[in-house]
């Protein structure tokens, strides 16, 4: 088999962040009594936050995280650039810049050639070039389906550091990438991907969050997470994990593209299903809303999504503002807003 006709979407059997650990299974397995002994540890994983944060006692925090996945697009440049992209995105979304990146790569050295596995290692380095970050090293090993993402060190100053669990009541919600990539991907997986929608996925999936940068140096942005594979209603119970609830205006939530003629064929990845079973209990819809669409889109697995970002009400202006200069207009508008704690932590209405 040539490397041209090799499609690499069909040595994994998960796509992307779609291939992540069920959020309840994944809750299991981190269960512990264990107390980590670090008083420098200011972000661990109690939090459930993108990346570890660590204090140098001199203003300045180190920002620690790893992201990898098997592939989601059978083009194994696009790939790296992907998984760089998506593990590049934990920094941002604590509100820090990245510091340098070394390489995860796990390679079917008798299913497929070295030469898309540097093909997959030069995606990855065009990205943290694009991110102002050398790519510096790694580790490979030999293994039965490929996988490729990064281990990213970044740095923030302390005062700029921005969890997932720091919200407020009242204040509004924003995204700033559409969801729905799942979808598309699957449908790509499976060959049933419209001509109009091809590389739709992918561009967005490239996409760097580096807004988060600049979102971190803001004092209106109260928490701030970045949507993967838990969809975008694993990533809103988990900001309400510490007593609020988000109500979601689901006609303001942004779709990649129109997704009627997939949600109408049940095309979405198997990872939809375990993530509503794990969260989907604290999901209430309101009358009216499209039980289906919700289904298949609050709980799609993103890749490299956008930042999902909370602003105290007063200070809104400045984040649009913000936002509008650095080609974000179209994520001007809220979401949603969280609330005081209700019977569930999500409403979409």
């Amino acid at each position: 088999m040539s490397s041209e006709n090799i499609r690499l979407t069909q040595f994994s059997h998960g796509a992307g962040c779609g291939c992540k650990i069920a959020p309840k299974v994944l809750e299991e397995i981190l269960s512990t009594q264990w107390t980590e002994p670090s008083q420098q540890l200011i972000v661990g994983n109690n939090t459930k936050d993108d990346a570890a944060v660590y204090n140098l006692n001199n203003g300045t925090a180190l920002i620690s995280t790893t992201d990898f996945f098997t592939p989601i697009v059978d083009d194994a440049f696009t790939f790296g650039q992907i998984a760089a992209a998506n593990a590049i995105s934990d920094v941002y979304a604590m509100g820090g810049n990245p510091l340098l990146a070394i390489a995860i790569l796990g390679w079917p050295v008798d299913k497929l050639p070295a030469t898309i596995a540097q093909k997959v290692i030069e995606g990855g380095r065009s990205i943290c070039k694009a991110a102002g970050i050398p790519l510096a090293g790694g580790h490979s090993i030999d293994i039965p389906e490929p996988i490729f993402g990064l281990a990213v060190n970044g740095i923030v100053p302390v005062e700029n550091i921005k969890q997932n669990s720091t919200a407020k009541e009242g204040d509004l919600i924003f995204l700033t990438k559409p969801i729905g990539v799942g979808i598309l991907t699957t449908a790509e997986k499976k060959e049933k991907l419209q001509e109009a929608h091809i590389g739709l996925a992918a561009k967005q999936m490239i996409q760097l969050n580096s807004i988060g940068a600049l979102l971190g140096k803001e004092t209106a942005v109260t928490a701030i997470t970045d949507v993967t594979g838990f969809g975008l209603g694993g990533h809103l119970v988990e900001m309400t994990n510490h007593g609020l609830t988000a109500v979601i205006n689901w006609n303001k939530v942004p779709l990649v593209t129109d997704l009627s003629y997939y949600l109408q064929q049940r095309i979405f990845p198997d990872a939809t299903y375990r993530n509503w079973n794990s969260y989907g209990n604290s999901i209430q819809l309101s009358k009216g809303i499209p039980v289906s669409d919700v289904f298949s889109l609050l709980p799609d697995p993103q890749t490299n999504g956008g930042l999902l970002f909370t602003v105290a009400p007063n200070q809104v202006a400045v984040i649009q503002s913000l936002l509008a200069v650095n080609g974000l207009e179209n994520y001007c508008e809220a979401i949603g807003v969280m609330t005081a704690k209700k019977e569930k932590q999500v409403i979409i209405q």
